[in-house]
């Protein structure tokens, strides 16, 4: 039984780590997952990982406690920063739809059950959609694996009193609103050529109701536009996905100090 403990310890802190990292990921957090399949899956991942990652034994006292917090806290810091960067596609959907007129129709996000921009929404489904076929899935879960070897399970501390942490996530912020801004800019720019466009046939014939006449006019013109540059749109998504692991990665290292 004394051998048991440790070994069980042991396969609770992957488990904390894994089971966290599922509560903010994108894709493996939505609510329209069962959570008892996510707490299934976090368990039988945490169980597989226990045997392939090299840990020591520990035993459960006030030390204990702490790794618990801390792993807790990993998980939850390296799911929270991929989602920061996937966060892009809905504000990019968001822009859009500010420029549509849609954006007093959201709907519900069945990640996050918060209302969200109608076309963010769309473009997220794709997005995610083209995440599993590119096998970005199994990348992610790359990520929570390998964060054993920047991040120990028997390692207490964590960098957050040097402030790289914190710069680092504030750049990856100007990162996330610059790749949004790129994904948006297209159909934003259409649509305000669009505007000035109504703006001067209002001017020009005053007795068209040009609030009637406009709005189909633009959601039209944004349709087609993001039918042509839906590839573009779509080439900047890889590029997040992209940029969404490398954050994982440098999210763990100023974690572990390493």
């Amino acid at each position: 039984m004394e051998e048991i403990i440790p070994e069980l310890s042991v396969l609770l802190l992957v488990i904390v780590r894994v089971t966290s990292f599922f509560i903010v990921i994108p894709l493996f957090s939505h609510r329209t997952i069962p959570a008892m399949h996510r707490i299934g899956f976090a368990i039988l991942l945490s169980w597989m990982m226990y045997y392939t990652v090299e840990v020591p034994m520990l035993e459960i006292d006030g030390r204990y406690v702490l790794l618990v917090l801390k792993e807790a806290l990993v998980g939850l810091s390296i799911g929270l920063a991929a989602y920061i960067i996937l966060a892009a596609i809905q504000i990019a959907g968001a822009l859009i739809d500010f420029q549509m007129g849609f954006i007093i129709a959201n709907v519900i996000d069945p990640q996050t059950g918060a209302q969200t921009p109608l076309t963010g929404q769309y473009l997220n489904m794709f997005a995610l959609l083209l995440l599993l076929a590119l096998d970005g899935h199994h990348l992610i879960l790359d990520g929570i694996y390998y964060s054993y070897q920047y991040i120990p399970v028997d390692q207490i501390a964590l960098r957050f009193g040097d402030g790289s942490l914190a710069n680092y996530i504030s750049r990856a912020f100007g990162m996330m609103f610059m790749l949004a801004l790129q994904m948006a800019m297209p159909v934003v720019a259409v649509l305000f050529l669009v505007d000035v466009a109504l703006g001067i046939v209002a001017r020009t014939v005053p007795q068209i109701n040009i609030f009637v006449v406009g709005f189909p006019i633009k959601i039209a013109v944004a349709f087609i536009v993001m039918v042509v540059v839906m590839g573009a749109i779509f080439a900047v998504v890889e590029e997040l996905f992209e940029m969404m692991l490398y954050t994982m990665r440098d999210v763990m290292t100023l974690l572990g100090g390493t």
